[in-house]
């Protein structure tokens, strides 16, 4: 029998592929989402960027949007802007204590959780828990946050990874880029390697459990938004506005970048899948299933990888 991109039969999955399919159009309408009331979700990273347009087209779906934001008197600016049901609440990805703090600032369960926020950091740094900075924000928090929260999440989470995932590797003899040169963006894809593994791992303990949730992963494609303005460094300052002119020509505006997100909420895709976006390169388009790399579907990685983040966190993946 033949096998998908990550060694799974795709005979149980065949009946809501051949559905899902029909729905990749040119342009996916948002009004997909169709009503959302009574719903619940926590957005990460909702001040700006994917995160704010997720945001956004959730609540105006009529979901209810729990805003996790490093910054609440900016995430109270942007709930206001919305003007629909939100609530702001702190979070800071690179700061365990914060992560750890997170599930007592909100009341109740939520059906989804998003986990999308992200930095490219301008400099090699270490959060206050002594994780470099990158993987410390990109993977280490969010696998926290899931953990801690997992038994409040009824039915959805999304992790949002990246096409980048595809040229990067994972050194697990030197996880935090302490030996060796560091560069930014490659610390970014090695990021999103993990995030992509951990989709792997945590889809395969949810299926082994029977668990009522599902997880999803998602590239946005290149989209124009704050991500690489991380520092007030002039260079990096430079850096970051030819990378947005340059992504506003040729990438996805930020609701174009929240599609691939939110086409796993509406469309009948299977568990585990990875939605990216319907063009050669992953720039600009719609949101489709995509595929992913061999290193991205190995198991063994994978299992390696969340069993570093179990001790470097002090969660477990309660499934």
């Amino acid at each position: 029998m033949k096998q998908d991109s990550c060694g799974q039969n795709p005979g149980d999955h065949a009946t809501e592929l051949r559905r899902t399919l029909k729905y990749v159009t040119t342009k996916w309408p948002v009004s997909r989402l169709g009503d959302l009331s009574g719903k619940r979700a926590i957005v990460t990273g909702a001040t700006n960027g994917v995160g704010l347009a997720t945001a956004r087209a959730l609540a105006h779906a009529g979901a209810h949007v729990i805003m996790a934001v490093r910054n609440p008197e900016l995430g109270a600016q942007r709930a206001a802007e919305i003007s629909g049901s939100t609530e702001v609440v702190k979070l800071d990805l690179a700061d365990q204590s914060s992560i750890r703090a997170f599930p007592e600032l909100f009341d109740g369960d939520v059906d989804i959780l998003i986990n999308n926020a992200g930095v490219v950091a301008p400099t090699r740094s270490e959060t206050v828990d002594g994780f470099e900075i990158t993987l410390g924000t990109n993977f280490l928090g969010p696998f926290a946050l899931t953990n801690l929260v997992f038994r409040r999440v009824k039915s959805q989470i999304i992790n949002v990874g990246s096409d980048g995932h595809k040229s990067a590797t994972f050194d697990f003899d030197d996880p935090h880029l302490r030996s060796g040169n560091w560069t930014s963006y490659p610390a970014y894809l090695r990021s999103k390697l993990a995030v992509m593994l951990w989709g792997l791992e945590l889809d395969r303990r949810l299926r082994a459990a029977r668990s009522p949730v599902i997880s999803h992963l998602t590239h946005p494609g290149w989209v124009a938004s704050n991500l690489t303005n991380t520092s007030d460094r002039r260079l990096m300052n430079v850096v970051h506005s030819v990378t947005y002119s340059a992504a506003r020509c040729f990438g996805n505006d930020i609701d174009a970048g929240a599609a691939p997100t939110l086409y796993c909420i509406a469309e009948p895709i299977p568990p585990g899948s990875y939605v990216g976006i319907d063009s050669r390169f992953g720039l600009k388009g719609s949101p489709t299933l995509s595929g992913r790399s061999s290193v991205a579907c190995d198991y063994a990685s994978a299992r390696r990888l969340c069993a570093f983040a179990e001790t470097e966190t002090g969660t477990t993946i309660p499934v």
